[in-house]
């Protein structure tokens, strides 16, 4: 008897737990059906262990998502004994196109830190440069620690952990890789699943996956996914934006104990801030029930 009731209960369970994750994925597609754009979703419940996805396999260009994949290799790298990440390294504006291997500098106005550009001829620590890259989206760091540890660790990193669908084959601004069709390239799943393992601590170390949350933490570009959502919040996320392309990706720490890992990537975008606002109702959807 007892048993059939425990099989009951947990019918019961499953039931209304597939009940609210397709009730979760009609509001989002209502939601998405405000916009023009061609947008993919992916939502992780780690409570209830449910996903949530919307066009999770269709490729879009990286734009800065691909420097979550960045950090990863440096902190493996920094772990392995390569260098420590409190090494210094020399600024410079100076790179190589990976068609080529023609030089290219940076353009400061394109870039969403202006700082780092004062320093060049000077050294800075790799964590610094790595804590910049993140919080604050700078390309020149960007590039400099792609120079440094080299896309193709990057690769293979990713593939060893099972992360497919992220693809970082260079740094950014390499004009001629870019007509040429070489490009970063992100799925909504593949970062999900980057995110998955970084929050459950299993990448490079749980040092490591902690300190890399850490700095995602301290991201200064908060008008997607952690708009809307409840004070006492927590979200370690790491945007990007190129022409007509909005991204938003990471983890989610609610008040109460509840974790979730999101990604939102758009492409096709025509109203950047009706974008911005259709992400952050959806992670507020997806995270409190409330549209």
């Amino acid at each position: 008897m007892r048993t059939l009731k425990l099989l009951s209960f947990l019918t019961l369970f499953i039931f209304v737990n597939i009940s609210l994750a397709q009730n979760l994925m009609g509001k989002v597609k209502k939601i998405l059906t405000e916009s023009k754009a061609e947008v993919a979703v992916a939502f992780y419940d780690f409570t209830t262990n449910k996903s949530i996805l919307i066009n999770e396999n269709i490729v879009f260009h990286a734009a800065s998502t691909m420097k979550t994949p960045v950090m990863l290799e440096v902190f493996r790298q920094a772990e392995q004994g390569f260098f420590s990440l409190d090494d210094s390294i020399v600024i410079k504006n100076s790179f190589c196109s990976i068609v080529d291997s023609s030089e290219y500098s940076m353009n400061i106005t394109d870039d969403s830190d202006g700082d780092l550009y004062k320093l060049i001829g000077n050294k800075t620590t790799i964590y610094d440069l790595v804590f910049k890259m993140i919080t604050e989206s700078s390309n020149l760091a960007t590039n400099l620690l792609i120079d440094l540890i080299k896309p193709s660790n990057i690769m293979t990193t990713l593939k060893n952990y099972g992360i497919n669908g992220v693809n970082v084959l260079r740094g950014v601004e390499d004009q001629l890789a870019y007509e040429q069709g070489l490009n970063n390239t992100v799925t909504a799943l593949g970062l999900m699943t980057m995110y998955k393992k970084m929050a459950k601590k299993e990448l490079v170390s749980e040092n490591a996956s902690n300190e890399m949350i850490n700095i995602l933490t301290n991201q200064k570009h908060r008008s997607m996914i952690p708009a809307l959502l409840p004070e006492g919040t927590i979200t370690a996320t790491k945007s990007g934006s190129i022409t007509g392309i909005r991204h938003d990706s990471g983890i989610i720490f609610m008040p109460d104990g509840r974790k979730y890992v999101m990604v939102f990537l758009s492409k096709n975008v025509v109203d950047i801030q009706q974008t911005n606002n259709l992400c952050a109702r959806i992670a507020k959807l997806l995270t409190t029930g409330q549209e």
